[in-house]
Order: structure tokens, then C-alpha cells, then sequence
């Protein structure tokens, strides 16, 4: 899981720095996301409840 997650913040933070080239300026060390990441099942709720608690 933390390889998908891991690529999936490299890939998502060359695409803003790309878009948005002032973010090399408001971040730290160039960091745009922290190393921590949260993954949850939401074990076959249908979406429409899940869209309904998150609202």
C-alpha cells in the first residue's frame, strides 16, 4: 500500500509544482506532502451513504 501511496504523492506533486511553479516558494525544504498517509475500508457501504456522512 505505501508504494501506491508513495507514487501517487510524487506523480500528484510534480503535476501542482508544475502547474503552480509559486509553491517552491511556501514550503520547506521542497516537502509539498508530509511521509504519513491514512488508508480506510469503508467494507462495501454503498458510496451514496459514505458521500452522505462525509457532507
Amino acid at each position: 500500500m505505501h508504494l501506491l501511496v508513495n507514487s501517487l504523492k510524487g506523480v500528484s506533486s510534480r503535476l501542482l509544482r508544475k502547474q503552480f511553479p509559486e509553491l517552491e516558494k511556501r514550503y520547506q525544504k521542497n516537502v509539498l506532502w508530509s511521509r504519513s498517509y491514512f488508508a480506510a475500508s469503508c467494507g462495501g457501504t454503498p458510496l451514496e451513504i459514505i458521500r452522505q456522512h462525509v457532507e
